[in-house]
Parts: C-alpha cells; structure tokens; sequence
C-alpha cells in the first residue's frame, strides 16, 4: 500500500515537473517612443521644406512606434521586433537605416534568467555581432499600487537605472545652460541632429506586473519582478502589452541567436559611440556638401 502511495505521488510530481517545463506563453507589445524632440528640431531647420517634413515624419513614425514579440517558458525568452514587409517607395535612407540600428532596430534578445545571462544578434553599420552579456541585476521598489491590465491584476513596481552612452532612446534636449555651453566649445564646428541633444546618466522605470502569470521575464531587457511584465514606462518610451497566448498550440524554439562577432555588451557600446562619431562627423554638410554614407565612403 505504501509503495502503490509512493509511485502515485512520484507520477503527480513527474508531471507537475513536465508541465513546468513545457510551459510557454507568448506576448505583444506595442512600443512607442516620443519624437518631440526630434520634430522641433526638424521644424527648426529652414531647409527642410514641408513635403521633406511630411516624408521624414513617416520614416521616424516607423523607428517610434514598433510592435515586438515575447515568446517565453520559466526559465528563458526571446523578444523580437514583429516583421513587416516594407512598402514599396518607402525605404528608408541610409541615415534612417542608421538611426534605426542605434535605437535597436532588428535582432533577437535572448533572456535566461535561470543563468541570470542574455544574448543579442545585432547589426551595425553592416556587421553582424552577438552581444553576451550578464543580465542587469534590478533593484525593484514595490509601491503597492494596482490596476488592470487586459484583464490581469497588475501591480506597480519602480528602478533606477544606468543609461549606457550609445542609449538613443533615452536622448533628451540639453538645457539652456548646457546649449550655452555646447556653443562656446564648437564655435568653429559644424552642427548635426545630435548636437542639442544628450542621454542621461539614469532614468527611472516603471513597470506593472501581473502575478497571475508567475514568470519573472519580461519585455525587451527588463525581468526580475514575481509576474509577467505587461507595462514599462521610461519617461520616453512606453511599452504596452496588447495580447497575451498562454500555452499556445504551437511552441517556439526558445534559444539563443548563434550569428555574429562574439562581444560583450561595454565593448559593443564602445564601437557604437565611436562609429556613431564618425558617421556624423562624414555627414556634416561643408557649404551644403555631400558627406559620407554609413560606411564612410563617399557618395
């Protein structure tokens, strides 16, 4: 009798452990990043003519507001940028396709947070690298506030975080003084779209988790709450979940990408500032000039 009570709890607990395992849901965000900034200081260039406006507002629209997917089981996930076929006469400038790639456009994120590691595919300036890194280690304030979200009870959690340099996301205007500043040091230098802005050093994030699907992973870098993340809000960039699939008919293969130059994350924030600096320094326009094409050649 006790044996026959043994080898029925054996098999309740092997299959508790295989439906852990086999375990998987999948998310849509909708991520949308304010352009303020960039639109007054567009507005603010006498040469850009309205029609020229009107184009590059449908471009930026592309790069501000994208929607993303999390395919996720207990232990890992992978966040990707949903694919859209590009319409035809739209494609995007070289200077578009860089800004793009800045604000991480493309590319599959990897998250494990049983390994507390991650991996990201990335292409820049036409090369393929592959960022490893460990995961940020978050420290979430509870503040004990809820709400609703697609019919989940979300609760609300709060962090500080460091902005790395090459954040493209996180550029704010500079102020009066820092302008003033700016102004004394490049006096003789040309100016681009990049020059009146500058990224923080730290921001603060908000995000809402649901206990109710008790994974802690979440959209694009974020993880580490007790519920699935379905609200980030940054002060520049929401990202909303819109739907929600648990244990969905098909599974995904949730792994990590495999193609690239193997680097970790300070050394490829490294070669973005330096080639960022480069890219904008070939562009400037000397007398309403040329420049250089994302490569630095000339065009």
């Amino acid at each position: 009798m006790n044996n026959k009570i043994l080898v029925i709890a054996f098999a309740w607990i092997t299959f508790f452990n295989v439906q852990a395992q086999e375990f998987q849901g999948m998310a849509v965000y909708q991520s949308k990043t304010s352009s303020a900034e960039f639109k007054e200081r567009m507005m603010g260039n006498r040469e850009v003519t309205p029609e020229m406006q009107k184009r590059m507002e449908e471009r930026m629209k592309s790069l501000f507001e994208k929607t993303f997917i999390l395919h996720f089981d207990k232990t890992a996930s992978i966040y990707k940028e949903e694919e859209k076929l590009e319409t035809p006469g739209q494609n995007s400038s070289g200077g578009m396709r860089f800004m793009g790639s800045l604000m991480g456009s493309g590319g599959t994120y990897y998250k494990n947070v049983k390994q507390k590691s991650y991996t990201i595919d990335k292409e820049f300036m036409g090369k393929q690298f592959l960022v490893k890194d460990s995961l940020p280690k978050l420290q979430w304030k509870m503040e004990g506030q809820s709400r609703v979200i697609g019919g989940y009870n979300c609760f609300k959690a709060t962090a500080v975080i460091t902005v790395s340099e090459p954040d493209f996301n996180a550029l704010r205007p500079k102020s009066d003084e820092e302008k003033k500043k700016a102004e004394e040091e490049a006096k003789n230098k040309k100016t681009n779209l990049l020059d009146n802005l500058i990224v923080p050093t730290e921001k603060v994030i908000t995000a809402w988790y649901t206990p109710e699907i008790p994974v802690n992973q979440g959209p694009d870098k974020y993880w580490g709450l007790p519920g699935l993340i379905l609200e980030i809000n940054d002060g520049k960039t929401v990202i909303l979940c819109s739907k929600i699939v648990l244990n969905p008919k098909e599974k995904t293969t949730i792994k990590a990408p495999t193609t690239g130059k193997v680097i970790s994350q300070k050394e490829y924030d490294e070669t973005v500032v330096k080639k960022t600096k480069e890219f904008m320094e070939s562009n400037q326009r000397p007398g309403g000039g040329g420049g250089r094409g994302p490569g630095g050649s000339r065009r």
